[in-house]
């Protein structure tokens, strides 16, 4: 069932999030592996080899279960050289220690055992700097968004965490548009190939601010009434991301295949997100079988709608 469409409210229970983001195929290995089936979880991760962004979303939300740290213990010790057994097991203990369920330093070195098994897998680095995203020092999420980066320059769960946690910086300085996680989301963009849907990751970075700033007090709960997205920058921001996906939603595209939906990705990291990326996620029909967008969904039709909503009509 679709999300009730733009302006109506609804109650929290009615769009319960699924970090899976309708990838079929995942959610088949996520129900098998709560049954301690971990050969469903193989298979999926044999068959995703080094689509690096698509392996990690898929470790990070298998990890996310409560039983998985032990099915992926029973499958190491199984298979003792399984690359993919560790990495699962890694950020297993990384989604533990980061609900206070295990010491951080057990997660350290489940990652660190995981990397000497798989040594070209940005993943068990994924699996730290989500740690350290939290409980580290800024030096700690450099040095780890640099291991990802080495791996696959253009990681997008990396790019989302380095982006979160730089919008937690000078929470004080309010909208200031000179704001380090902006020049990081610029920069970030202007790095990427011309496909990359790293070109959408300044809206994140206006996303992931509002969040800072409204917990911090400086702005109001419902982003619509803060301004926050109708300055002269934000209106900038939004015409490129939206140009950008009305180009990646092209039929010749040549990555026309996946339908990567960014901002919902931003919900996913870390399982939140930020207040005003919750204006694009209530979307119209459109079916398509990409792990990375919503079954059911209109890029094209919920963006747009949610554009004119926040900026007006443009």
């Amino acid at each position: 069932m679709s999300p009730p469409p733009l302006g109506r409210g609804r109650k929290r229970a009615a769009h319960a999030f699924d970090g899976a983001l309708g990838d079929t195929e995942l959610i088949t290995a996520r129900a098998a592996l709560a049954q301690g089936r971990w050969a469903a979880v193989r298979a999926l991760l044999v068959a995703t080899g080094d689509d690096w962004d698509r392996r990690g979303h898929r470790v990070t939300v298998l990890a996310q279960e409560s039983s998985t740290q032990a099915w992926a213990r029973d499958w190491l010790l199984a298979e003792p050289e399984s690359a993919d057994a560790a990495v699962l097991l890694a950020v297993a203990s990384v989604q533990r220690a980061l609900n206070g369920k295990e010491k951080p330093d057990q997660a350290r070195k489940a990652c660190h055992s995981a990397v000497a098994l798989a040594p070209a897998d940005p993943t068990p680095w994924l699996g730290l700097l989500m740690l350290e995203r939290t409980l580290g020092s800024d030096e700690d999420v450099v040095r780890l968004f640099d291991e990802v980066r080495h791996r696959h320059p253009d990681h997008h769960h990396a790019h989302h965490l380095m982006t979160a946690r730089l919008a937690e910086r000078r929470p004080e300085a309010g909208q200031d548009p000179l704001h380090e996680v902006y020049d990081f989301a610029g920069w970030s963009a202007e790095q990427a190939p011309a496909d990359s849907p790293l070109a959408i990751l300044p809206v994140v970075a206006h996303a992931e601010r509002y969040r800072v700033l409204a917990a911090a007090g400086w702005e109001p709960a419902d982003p619509v009434a803060s301004g926050h997205w109708a300055g002269r920058r934000a209106r900038q921001v939004m015409k490129a991301a939206f140009d950008w996906w009305l180009e990646w939603e092209r039929d010749d595209h040549p990555r026309s295949y996946v339908d990567l939906n960014f901002l919902a990705h931003a919900k996913f990291c870390e399982g939140r997100g930020a207040e005003a990326a919750a204006l694009f996620h209530r979307i119209g029909p459109h079916v398509t079988p990409a792990p990375w967008g919503y079954p059911d969904r209109d890029p094209y039709t919920a963006f747009r709608a949610a554009r004119d909503s926040v900026l007006g009509a443009a």
